[in-house]
């Protein structure tokens, strides 16, 4: 774990995943009639363990970060000498169905952002992360992430730091500015419990705000509003791109801004403004 931290840059929350994977497999190992410790494992062993998530209904997605795992695994054994081969060589992932992410339309965004009442501390919060938000695109893992110097009110831009490490300034719009500035001024001083506490969202105990706390928020003002999808930390990162793509935005500018590393990644919102255009279409020509 600590080669993929160092070197390749990933995630702690990759290092958990394949961390988790590992072990899995180990122990599967573990079951069989003969164990082998996890570096001396066969080509064999893999497939059987790849076959037994398949027989018990595990997504391709779910099957093909497994082998991910198993893959990177290999290739460091091998390279630092611990195993003479790779036995995922030449084995490959499933294919995987891409799925369009589920967006919200700005009416049903708009619904979202007006739930929190900005009369107390903890609304003031929710409102300007609901804001902050849709108006960046960020990762909710980058915004409880962020310290109150990575926010620049004066000129409008956030700093986060994204996968593998990565450092990028995204700008912020004037509605999440002003919601922002409240916050900093009135409500983040009442939830402050030490004068050297950095973090920006903070919860009742004056303490950094969690993804699963901000995901509990979030999943209660989608049942206030009441909005008839599942809404999830994600889809206002989902809503952010679309709605630039839809409005014309360069796509290029749209990859900057959500830190992906390849437009691949971006380009799947291409494919969901065209199917929601021609949605428009057919209702709306004649001849469709």
């Amino acid at each position: 774990m600590s080669y993929l931290g160092a070197e390749r840059g990933l995630s702690h929350n990759t290092l958990d995943s394949y961390g988790r994977d590992l072990a899995q497999f180990s122990a599967f190992l573990k079951s069989q009639p003969h164990p082998v410790p996890i570096e001396r494992a066969g080509k064999s062993q893999v497939l059987a363990y790849l076959l037994g998530l398949q027989r018990q209904g595990r997504a391709a997605a779910t099957v093909a970060r497994r082998l991910a795992a198993l893959k990177g695994f290999f290739q460091f054994l091998v390279r630092e000498g611990v195993a003479n081969q790779d036995p995922t060589v030449q084995m490959a992932s499933p294919k995987l169905k891409r799925r369009l992410p589920k967006v919200l339309t700005v009416p049903e965004v708009e619904q979202i952002l007006a739930q929190p009442r900005v009369d107390t501390a903890a609304g003031q919060r929710d409102k300007a992360m609901l804001e902050l938000l849709y108006a960046t695109g960020i990762r909710v893992s980058e915004l409880v992430s962020l310290n109150v110097s990575d926010v620049n009110l004066e000129q409008g831009f956030v700093r986060c730091i994204g996968k593998g490490e990565k450092e990028r300034l995204v700008p912020v719009g004037s509605v999440a500015v002003a919601a922002l500035r409240e916050y900093v001024r009135v409500g983040r001083t009442k939830l402050l419990r030490s004068p050297r506490e950095r973090c920006l969202f903070l919860n009742h105990n004056g303490h950094r705000l969690t993804r699963q706390g901000f995901w509990k928020i979030l999943k209660r003002y989608g049942q206030d509003a009441p909005i008839p999808k599942e809404i999830t930390p994600h889809t206002l990162r989902h809503s952010f791109a679309t709605h630039l793509l839809e409005n014309g935005a360069d796509l290029r500018a749209v990859q900057e801004m959500l830190g992906h590393a390849d437009i691949s990644t971006t380009q799947i919102y291409t494919h969901l403004t065209q199917a929601r255009l021609r949605e428009v279409y057919a209702r709306a020509h004649p001849r469709a």
